[in-house]
């Protein structure tokens, strides 16, 4: 009985040394925390400042712009303004959002939710509203291509066809499903948001005394302080630091040595600007657009502005025009009915840019001066409505360039003097 009494003395004794080798609980968070992947969602993405900035730039420069529903008069398109989704396009296409707040919401969850669903409501025949159906309201049969609505929050429930549903997206697989943007970009967005943890982490760290507690003695003995010791006393210096005390006193023959950010947190920091970049190739946005200004100058900035209609805006809008068409007017109707955004919008805010392009238009004959005046809401100007062609161009053998006119203008002269003598 004795020894069995020993053996378990033995077992509690390992057990009390194995529990007080154990780590003590720092107060102050410690830096270095790895990547980690986590469940991203619209918020979490949109907490990401780049991400943030991209969505928002391109949902608002889709919703600046004017989307027509054109009628073929003769050999053009003219918008037909005694339609009645011309007022749904141009003022509210429902009755809780106006066309602007319409359309940046479309777009973001085309980009961040990969498909926007908007139902055409019609009464007696006529349609009457475009509902954007709500985040998560939608399920859409691939095998069926049906769609089953239950919005509450707008009033539509039912089951639809396809040719009954707008359906709106940037990305897909399939043909049939989009995929939002955020969902091939989560290992970047992820270490994105790692490092915005990290960051700050670091500046927590950095905002607090950060130290090295040591004892100057190597030998232990009378008046030495132990290692549990040691550890009780950088528990209370950690903890009077960070309850805002400037100065601690130390006992005994205890050294504090206190650590600044390192020449590695510094070129952490550096780092993040790779990630901006980044996300923005995932988005199609040049840097310059989210204000990272790193490697700017005046023509990068010109051509970029350049790429970002060209190809990223103007595949945006083509989707959409080619819905809306395919959608809302009738096969016998096609080539005599489209729905056009109007792009001279993009131009608006830049008055350079807009006057350098109203000039060409009037040179080349596109547009005459009472078109451009009507369109700036100003009154028209007698013979404004005829149209000038520029005339600085000339075939090179004729007269203006090689002078046979001059020529054949002295010759008459000459003549002429010569009759009156």
């Amino acid at each position: 009985m004795a020894k069995w009494w020993d053996i378990t003395r033995l077992w509690r004794r390992e057990e009390t040394e194995r529990t007080a080798t154990k780590t003590p609980t720092r107060t102050t968070p410690r830096t270095g925390a790895g990547l980690q992947y986590f469940y991203l969602t619209e918020s979490t993405a949109l907490s990401i400042a780049t991400v943030y900035r991209c969505v928002q730039l391109l949902s608002d420069s889709v919703a600046g712009l004017h989307l027509q529903y054109m009628k073929l008069k003769g050999s053009r398109y003219q918008e037909d303004t005694n339609a009645p989704i011309h007022y749904l396009l141009s003022v509210q296409p429902q009755p809780e959002l106006s066309i602007f707040d319409f359309w940046s919401m479309a777009v973001k969850l085309m980009l961040l939710e990969g498909n926007a669903y908007i139902y055409p409501r019609r009464v007696m025949g006529e349609l009457t509203d475009l509902v954007l159906c709500s985040k998560g309201s939608v399920a859409h049969s691939v095998i069926n291509n049906r769609y089953t609505i239950t919005d509450g929050y707008n009033g539509v429930y039912g089951t639809f066809d396809e040719s009954e549903i707008i359906h709106l997206y940037l990305h897909s697989s399939d043909g049939r499903t989009g995929e939002s943007v955020i969902s091939h970009a989560r290992r970047t967005i992820g270490i994105a948001s790692a490092g915005d943890n990290e960051t700050a982490n670091r500046f927590t760290n950095g905002g607090n005394v950060r130290g090295i507690i040591s004892n100057d003695k190597s030998t232990i003995g009378f008046g030495e302080y132990q290692d549990k010791e040691l550890e009780k006393t950088a528990e209370n210096v950690d903890s009077r630091f960070s309850n805002g005390e400037h100065i601690v006193s130390l006992p005994g023959q205890v050294d504090f040595k206190q650590i600044s950010l390192s020449s590695t947190d510094m070129q952490f920091l550096e780092s993040r600007k790779f990630t901006v970049r980044e996300i923005c190739r995932f988005f199609g946005v040049h840097p310059s657009f989210v204000f990272d200004d790193t490697s700017n100058n005046y023509k990068s900035a010109e051509m970029a502005n350049v790429a970002f209609l060209s190809m990223t805006l103007d595949p945006i809008l083509k989707r959409i025009e080619a819905e809306f068409s395919r959608k809302l007017i009738a096969p016998s109707l096609c080539c005599k009915r489209i729905f056009k955004f109007d792009r001279k919008g993009i131009y608006s805010l830049d008055l350079e840019a807009m006057a350098n392009y109203q000039k060409k238009t009037i040179e080349s004959g596109i547009y005459t001066i009472n078109d451009w005046r009507r369109i700036e809401n100003q009154p028209e100007v007698e013979g404004g409505d005829t149209v000038l062609v520029s005339t600085n161009l000339a075939p090179l053998n004729s007269e203006k360039l090689t002078g046979g006119a001059t020529t054949t203008n002295k010759t008459n002269k000459t003549n002429n003097s010569n009759d009156e003598d």
